[in-house]
């Protein structure tokens, strides 16, 4: 099931949680992706390419156990045309298809799936996309922390996956998946801790380089860029995925 288009392919994965807003502010912003693919109800909202919804299409029809995204559902599932990767058909929503379960992790010798977007990341995975842009995977659920470390796990194992096959990985500024959200200068434990902690800088060519703060800082300043230690808002800079 391996799609020819895809191999090499720029790919946006969007989910439901806040850091969607860097999505919609991105295509604001002129970025393009070769395929777009939404994350449950995602699909109901915004044009995709394909959706991935690993719970049963009868969840959604039959119990009320997917909360408030159940209305939207029922409305959109029964019609939409898009391609559903779930883990069975139901032929009250026609295009619904089988996720190809088997071949995945046979390919990533895995079965470490816990949540739809790890399965989107797997099947990016898979199809040996050239980048993945992350959006909207925030995992930050007050009411289930258990669930929500679990997902986020789940997820940048297979964001380290895909990046030990040249995969690139990028993550909306605004989530704390892999810590993107925090600054430069708290991300590495113990360094934060100093006068003058140690960040990295990566150039556009993916080089990581470790430099003091106060280094970082000059060398932004040279660039005519905001202080590090300054907390960038939405419409700073245009949204892009922050890379891996």
């Amino acid at each position: 099931m391996r799609e020819e288009k895809l191999n090499g392919s720029n790919i946006a994965i969007v989910a439901i949680g806040r850091s969607q807003v860097d999505f919609h502010l991105s295509l604001a912003h002129s970025k393009e992706y070769d395929e777009v693919w939404g994350i449950n109800c995602m699909g109901a909202i915004t044009k995709c390419d394909k959706v991935f919804m690993l719970d049963p299409i009868s969840r959604f029809l039959d119990t009320e156990d997917a909360g408030t995204q159940t209305g939207i559902m029922r409305k959109w599932l029964p019609k939409t045309t898009t391609p559903i990767y779930s883990c069975e058909l139901d032929e009250r929503a026609p295009s619904v298809v089988e996720y190809p379960l088997y071949e995945v992790i046979n390919d990533a010798k895995c079965a470490y799936l816990n949540n739809t977007v790890a399965f989107a990341i797997a099947y990016a995975f898979y199809q040996r996309v050239g980048q993945i842009n992350l959006f909207g995977v925030d995992f930050s659920y007050k009411g289930n922390v258990h669930f929500a470390e679990q997902g986020r796990a789940c997820c940048e194992y297979w964001i380290a996956k895909c990046n030990d096959i040249g995969i690139s990985v990028g993550v909306a500024p605004q989530s704390s998946l892999l810590d993107t959200d925090l600054p430069l200068n708290e991300k590495l434990y113990g360094y934060h801790r100093l006068d003058d902690p140690i960040v990295i800088d990566i150039d556009k060519n993916h080089n990581f380089t470790p430099m003091t703060a106060s280094e970082f800082d000059k060398k932004q300043y040279e660039k005519n860029l905001k202080n590090i230690t300054e907390i960038r808002t939405v419409l700073d800079t245009p949204p892009e995925a922050k890379r891996y």
